[in-house]
């Protein structure tokens, strides 16, 4: 058996159980073939334990594929997102084998599902910034959706994407600092960055730490602020953020408990005081 040092956040593997792929890589008692499923509800949570008592890693958003490995008796699904690699529980009853294809995804930073086409009728659901509907038609400004109706304009193909991630980030302006969350309800730092970059085409991992590897290029000094320009990403251990401008920074954090925005210079001094360490990183895309 091949000895494999493997980031658990990504690999599908656990003491009793793996990816098929994965035999003769990563040694299990067993090893299951993957069930893709999607999410049917507006996000379903994700955590690295089968309880609801605990932090959530991340969200999956309606659309979203999972390949399932398992489901336990309890109603956990335990598997990997196919968008981010990431492995965990989710709940079973927010997932199932027959939603549509998507065609296309929500385009603004939320929408309802309504039951009819009328935007008076109650919503079903709201959906989220990026999450994805496989769109059949539709009557007068809505397009019709599994399970219901949307107003057409807040929808976009699945390859039309925003030329300015930067200006994605900022309509979460004020938000709700959640951990592990990824909707205008609830974002941390990691999340704005990627549901942003998501929009505008680009692929980043979930992780602050993964991104910081996976995306751009570094800055020479990573502590020098004296050229720094609009897109550029910050990255702290642990925290990340996003420039507006030579000095402004955008981050969902645990200080506001908000997507703040505030001078770079300010943020860093803070965060410094705090223990959280200099800034790492600063990446250029």
């Amino acid at each position: 058996m091949t000895i494999f040092t493997h980031d658990p956040r990504i690999t599908p593997a656990r003491a009793d159980l793996a990816a098929e792929h994965l035999t003769g890589v990563i040694a299990a008692p067993r090893y299951a073939r993957a069930r893709l499923m999607r999410v049917a509800h507006a996000l379903a949570p994700l955590s690295q334990s089968p309880a609801r008592d605990i932090p959530i890693d991340t969200q999956a958003l309606r659309g979203e594929s999972v390949d399932v490995y398992e489901i336990d008796q309890e109603g956990w699904a335990w598997g990997q997102l196919r968008g981010d690699k990431y492995v965990g529980y989710m709940p079973a009853e927010a997932l199932r084998e027959d939603v549509a294809t998507p065609t296309h995804r929500v385009s603004v930073i939320r929408t309802f599902v309504y039951p009819g086409p009328n935007m008076k009728l109650p919503p079903l659901m709201a959906l989220s910034l990026g999450a994805a509907v496989a769109v059949r038609g539709g009557k007068d400004a809505f397009s019709a959706v599994e399970g219901g109706y949307v107003w057409r304009a807040h929808l976009a193909a699945l390859d039309a994407f925003e030329s300015d991630f930067v200006a994605v980030a900022e309509r979460f302006l004020h938000a709700p600092y959640l951990w592990g969350g990824k909707t205008s309800q609830g974002i941390d730092c990691s999340g704005l960055v990627q549901v942003s970059l998501g929009s505008s085409g680009r692929a980043c991992p979930r992780d602050s730490d993964m991104a910081e590897k996976a995306l751009g290029t570094p800055l020479a000094i990573a502590d020098d602020l004296s050229s720094l320009r609009r897109g550029d990403l910050i990255y702290w251990k642990g925290h990340c953020g996003i420039m507006r401008d030579a000095d402004e920074l955008l981050h969902a954090n645990g200080h506001h408990m908000l997507v703040a925005s505030e001078p770079l210079r300010v943020a860093r001094d803070r965060i410094r005081a705090i223990g959280a360490g200099p800034i790492t990183s600063i990446r250029r895309l």
